[in-house]
């Protein structure tokens, strides 16, 4: 079992569904969160190693590219929340119905706003890969409700789970207002507890009346979720080979054009301690040869040092 899912509510939910409190029943292999859980760990840590979102995780990002990804995902929220909007009484979701905590369309157009300023509507399209996933979950909200429980697993677990260090990663690297504008995706206002909401939600899930058959489609299409938040990390990717655009690394400009000191970098100095110097250096190095000016310099620096040689071993 992950370390997620041994944790326990440290108290009491207070958002606006129902409390949930004290420590979680104990789990069985066989119960939805776990299915899921174990069914999607291969595909997850293919997830978790695009390197879209592996250079997020380490705070290097171009605002054009992230900015783009808030597009998929607002087209991507609309699609799901519209459905689940549709589906709120089924009886497979209706448990799982948290409107207030969980929906992120609303938050997503306020961010698109401040990227994009108040016509974002007239600047922004759907990607292809977007529409591909956009089409499966309005499908499956229309034509088998029951499997926007894989869907909204999917993304909303994840959210909760990494929102608030990837809203700081993002808040660091391109200088954002510590107000929150730009990131309000990553803001669960209506939840006090990510901890203790998520081990609601989960017990929700395992709750709902299941036979192993569904359960075992449910997984079929959180993998497909998965796959197709990878076709959209690759498409962005992509995209990020033809934007002319330095990246920025937790708030510091790895290709310096304005002499930015890298040492300062909270994310590098933490990557120091960790390793002891070694390495921090090497990262430094590198980064200062792939930029033009160092390259230069390097270059100047070596003949330098060629001539130098020559002329002592005259």
């Amino acid at each position: 079992m992950s370390a997620e899912k041994m944790e326990t509510a440290a108290g009491v939910y207070d958002g606006a569904g129902p409390a949930y409190e004290g420590k979680e029943d104990a789990l069985s292999p066989e119960d939805l969160s776990e299915v899921l859980a174990a069914g999607t760990k291969e595909v997850h840590e293919k997830a978790e190693n695009t390197q879209f979102v592996k250079d997020f995780l380490r705070g290097r990002i171009r605002k054009e590219l992230f900015k783009l990804g808030a597009v998929a995902l607002y087209y991507t929220y609309t699609a799901m929340e519209e459905e689940i909007e549709r589906n709120k009484d089924h009886p497979h979701f209706a448990p799982l119905y948290f409107p207030t905590e969980l929906h992120r369309h609303e938050a997503l157009a306020r961010d698109l706003e401040y990227f994009y300023g108040p016509d974002w509507q007239s600047q922004v399209s759907c990607s292809q890969a977007t529409q591909l996933y956009v089409d499966r979950i309005h499908q499956v909200g229309q034509e088998d409700p029951v499997l926007l429980v894989a869907h909204a697993y999917t993304r909303y677990m994840g959210d909760l789970s990494g929102g608030q260090v990837l809203r700081k990663v993002a808040q660091r690297a391109m200088k954002l207002p510590s107000t929150g504008e730009g990131l309000e995706f990553y803001q669960f206002d209506g939840i006090h507890s990510a901890k203790a909401f998520k081990q609601l939600y989960r017990s929700r899930m395992n709750e709902l009346v299941l036979d192993m058959e569904t359960k075992k489609r449910l997984v079929e299409e959180a993998v497909k979720a998965f796959q197709f938040n990878m076709e959209v990390f690759d498409e962005l990717e992509v995209i990020g080979q033809t934007i002319q655009e330095d990246v920025l690394d937790a708030g510091m400009p790895v290709h310096g054009a304005m002499g930015g000191d890298v040492s300062k970098c909270p994310y590098y100095s933490a990557k120091m301690a960790a390793s002891g110097g070694t390495a921090y250096a090497c990262q430094l190095v590198m980064a200062v040869l792939r930029h033009p000016t160092g390259q230069v310099l390097f270059a100047t620096w070596f003949a330098a040092l060629a001539g130098l040689a020559a002329w002592y071993l005259m």
